[in-house]
């Protein structure tokens, strides 16, 4: 019943907000829900706790809230009960950065944990920036989820079936079509392993604009990631839209989308105005190459 109460709220009041303005879309998300409420908004993933082993876990959340339709998902950045720390801080948003929900949430009398309250605010703004240049491939992949009832995150085995190592691997996870993630989740690891179930085209960032490329074959592989780097994998063949960092996505600069990725590789990007309650009115789609 706590939970049906926690969906009946966001239902409420996304009927109501239907009723009085048809014409735009509405943003709802709870702590408290059902199966069946992402018909009505998202939800977080709860009161975390601001441990390492908190980020593996909120990774293991998403592809199964993705299979139960919840698309707008993530959780507290790092972590919202107890007290974060510099490092841990770092690599959560190396990780949450490319989730839908995209915020940072503390309980009251736990250490204060806004991003200028650490010394290293250089490189948390880095990331930050770099969650902004790719907005694009981030909303693009969430309105194909949407739109064909896809999910965005999936584990390994979901596109390779037949790899037996795939299936054992929980912590990395496929990010739509082109993309995987397999963030840090130990403390003080300058590193780690990564199972790839094909050749990946790993990117090594410090900014959206200071970065390096390296083709890795299938396999297994141990891949160092300083703490205020962020690492992750094209998919074999595959590109994905990056565009300038902006101060808010109002101010994304369209203009300046580029591709990331192999050589010759293209993308479908799907985009809307982001305000029409029916985005397939408004619905365009480009592709890039």
């Amino acid at each position: 019943m706590h939970n049906l109460y926690g969906m009946n709220m966001t239902r409420s009041a996304f009927e109501a907000l239907q009723e009085i303005r048809p014409e735009q879309r509405t943003l709802f998300f709870s702590r408290s829900s059902y199966v069946g409420a992402h018909r009505y908004g998202g939800i977080w993933q709860g009161d975390n706790k601001s441990w390492w082993s908190h980020i593996l876990q909120s990774m293991q959340q998403l592809p199964a809230l993705n299979m139960a339709g919840f698309l707008f998902t993530g959780c507290d950045t790092g972590g919202f009960g107890c007290d974060t720390t510099e490092d841990l801080m770092l690599r959560w948003l190396q990780y949450s950065l490319f989730t839908p929900l995209f915020r940072n949430h503390s309980a009251d009398g736990t250490r204060q944990q806004e991003l200028y309250q650490f010394d290293n605010f250089a490189a948390t703004g880095e990331m930050i920036k770099i969650r902004y240049s790719l907005v694009p491939y981030l909303y693009s992949e969430f309105l194909k989820a949407a739109l064909q009832d896809n999910m965005m995150f999936r584990p390994l085995a979901f596109d390779f079936p037949e790899d037996k190592m795939a299936q054992q691997v929980e912590d990395q996870l496929l990010l739509g079509n082109e993309l995987m993630i397999a963030p840090i989740y130990h403390q003080n690891a300058q590193g780690r392993y990564v199972y790839l179930p094909e050749e990946m085209m790993l990117v090594r960032m410090k900014s959206h604009d200071h970065y390096e490329t390296e083709i890795l074959p299938q396999g297994h592989h141990y891949v160092a990631a300083a703490l205020d780097e962020l690492v992750f994998f094209i998919r074999n063949q595959k590109a994905i839209p990056f565009a300038a960092p902006a101060e808010s996505t109002a101010k994304t600069d369209w203009n300046s989308v580029q591709l990331l990725g192999y050589a010759g590789a293209s993308y479908e990007l799907y985009t809307d105005d982001g305000i029409s309650s029916n985005p397939e009115s408004t619905l365009k789609i480009s592709t890039l190459s």
